[in-house]
């Protein structure tokens, strides 16, 4: 019987992994370790893995012979050695698209909680205190320009609901040409155009070489003393360090972050001690809506691979060419 090992994943159940599995004739086996040689250690009879948070290096589709698929519970695949994932026929898929609509609300809910702060004016009448003047400044949408940075299919979901609320909508992609306008016409700026014009900033960009800390504290000197920053992409896009600076100097209006450099989050960390802060532990992702559109969908992935079917949701489809 195939078999499939949920490896490092980020659910305490998994009544719909062990239902489908079972439909399918597979076996399920579970590993919680997170590193490369232990799952190496604990899957050496998988032909699929569905993982969350799981490292997959060169070493590990080298050293597992009947892997045929290795299926995040995710979009990103930063921690996937995809091209020694295909030297080897490993297929790597992921889950695009399934949190499109909750990761841009999650964004602008946390671009407006910043905006309004609401999680200071919650704590202050939890202390008994009855004073909003205190909190001031508080902002609105209308007459503020809401930035985006990415313009995948996140980052325009967010831009269609910050313009519904009445912002004006500016944006920068790597994809995208400065003086133009996307489809749905939103200007297109140079990133340093939309660091100086947008009043706030929400990411949707991924996780490469080329942004990494692609927010630092050059970026921030040209970003406005009255900004947000929301970031729900990869924590280490942004340098947090950096960005704890210009929060304690009142350089900017606030930031809102779901995501962090280092997961679960060091709350040592400068970041946690900076004003006008608005954080969640990385759940920009989840619904209960979305979470089953996730299992389901990489589940069903790595159970179409172990039983020789390609695909749908498939990073390197020529894998096994």
């Amino acid at each position: 019987m195939p078999k499939i090992y949920l490896v490092n994943m980020d659910f305490t159940q998994f009544d719909i992994e062990e239902k489908m599995a079972a439909e399918a004739g597979i076996e399920l086996g579970f590993s919680q370790e997170r590193d490369a040689k232990s799952t190496i250690a604990n899957c050496q009879d998988a032909d699929g893995i569905v993982t969350s948070y799981g490292d997959f290096d060169r070493e590990l589709f080298e050293s597992l012979p009947k892997l045929k698929v290795v299926s995040r519970t995710g979009v990103g695949y930063d921690s996937i050695d995809v091209p020694a994932a295909t030297d080897n026929g490993v297929f790597v898929c992921t889950a695009p698209g399934y949190a499109n609509e909750v990761v841009s609300d999650h964004a602008i809910s946390m671009a407006l909680g910043v905006l309004r702060r609401t999680n200071e004016l919650d704590a202050d009448i939890r202390a008994g205190v009855w004073d909003f003047a205190r909190r001031r400044p508080l902002g609105q949408c209308y007459g503020r320009t809401f930035g985006v940075v990415g313009m995948g299919a996140i980052g325009r979901a967010c831009a269609r609901k910050a313009e519904g609320l009445g912002f004006k909508v500016v944006c920068w992609s790597r994809s995208l040409i400065p003086g133009r306008r996307t489809p749905e016409g939103y200007e297109c700026l140079t990133f340093d155009e939309l660091l100086e014009t947008a009043d706030v900033i929400s990411i949707h960009t991924a996780l490469t070489p080329d942004t990494h800390h692609l927010f630092d504290a050059q970026a921030f000197a040209k970003m406005k003393d009255t900004a947000v920053l929301v970031n729900t992409s990869r924590g280490s896009v942004v340098d947090t360090d950096a960005l704890a600076e210009v929060l304690c100097r009142g350089e900017l209006w606030g930031a809102g972050l779901d995501v962090f450099e280092g997961e679960p989050a060091d709350i040592t960390r400068p970041i946690f001690a900076a004003p006008h802060t608005l954080f969640s532990a990385h759940a920009a992702y989840w619904s209960e809506e979305s979470g089953v559109e996730l299992r389901t969908r990489t589940m069903q992935s790595a159970i179409d691979a172990v039983l020789g079917r390609k695909p749908i949701d498939c990073l390197n489809p020529t894998a096994w060419d």
